[in-house]
């Protein structure tokens, strides 16, 4: 698929789109740092089979989308202090800012209310819509993603330490080599690609678009979001969670969370899974989403 742009939120935003004008659409948002094209294309096109118009989008500041280079790059241990100690923190943008971001977008394509699908941060970003924008979200889905509450259990302090160390060096050897390092601490044990399919998904990221900034300003915006506990409870849309029960980033109990403040959520753990969207359970996702989705059709 080839990307195109929409003015939205007052930024440019780079998305691209499955299926046939007129659709139900699905609108896929994803996570910390993280391209559009980390939603697979065989599972847009198996929602596009199933009769939705399949939009997925770069976030801003990642990917092809507008980069907020005026805004400072935050220090994500200083900040990791201040949000611990419920601290004023001084952020370029929240996510509050980046569910806008989906808003305007789904106004620019001239979409009045869509089936919301987020994952890791696009899950947060997904919660916020469905809160403040109910008449826009006819269904939601929060896959690998939280609630945002304090006591919640954080990443495993290997997997933490590992994220808090940029590579030493910045030669695409080097910094493929920690990207890997990176996917097989937090991608899912059950469901391990091999090295040759890892190294080409990760090439074809580091070839569209490499902005670590980015992900540091989008890491500031979680820790400068606060927790989503009363968002979450304002969600009238059916709504399913999706956690893996071996996630390391974001442990299971951010997911199951989540499903006890929405009314109604269905829950559903898996086995074996991480933090990714592992392959061979992409099947089972789209027929959850889409029997979410049917509730509202």
């Amino acid at each position: 698929m080839s990307e195109r742009y929409v003015h939205a939120n007052g930024i440019k935003l780079a998305y691209d789109e499955f299926g046939q004008p007129g659709q139900p659409v699905i609108l896929l948002i994803m996570g910390l740092g993280t391209q559009m094209i980390a939603w697979p294309e065989a599972f847009c096109q198996a929602l596009a089979m199933r009769g939705y118009r399949v939009i997925r989008f770069d976030n801003r500041d990642i990917g092809l989308s507008e980069k907020m280079e005026g805004g400072r790059l935050p220090h994500v241990l200083k900040m990791a202090a201040f949000s611990r100690f419920n601290l004023p923190l001084n952020v370029p943008y929240k996510l509050q800012d980046m569910a806008q971001d989906a808003v305007g977008l789904m106004d620019a394509l001239d979409i009045d209310a869509a089936h919301i699908v987020g994952a890791s941060m696009g899950g947060m970003i997904a919660q916020l819509v469905a809160g403040h924008f109910p008449f826009r979200v006819l269904s939601l889905t929060s896959i690998m993603s939280s609630s945002g509450r304090k006591n919640l259990p954080g990443a495993k302090r290997e997997v933490a330490l590992h994220m808090l160390r940029r590579p030493k060096r910045s030669d695409p050897e080097a910094l493929q080599e920690y990207a890997i390092r990176t996917w097989r601490l937090i991608g899912s044990p059950g469901y391990q690609p091999s090295d040759a399919a890892l190294r080409e998904k990760l090439t074809r990221s580091f070839e569209r678009s490499y902005y670590p900034a980015g992900h540091s300003r989008h890491m500031a915006a979680i820790m400068a979001s606060g927790d989503r506990l009363d968002v979450l409870k304002k969600v009238v849309a059916p709504t399913l969670v999706i956690h893996g029960k071996d996630d390391p980033l974001v442990p299971m109990e951010g997911g199951i969370d989540t499903a006890r403040l929405v009314r109604g959520a269905r829950l559903e753990l898996f086995e074996g899974m991480g933090h990714d969207l592992p392959e061979p359970l992409l099947p089972q996702f789209v027929d959850m989403i889409c029997e979410t989705a049917a509730l509202r059709c």
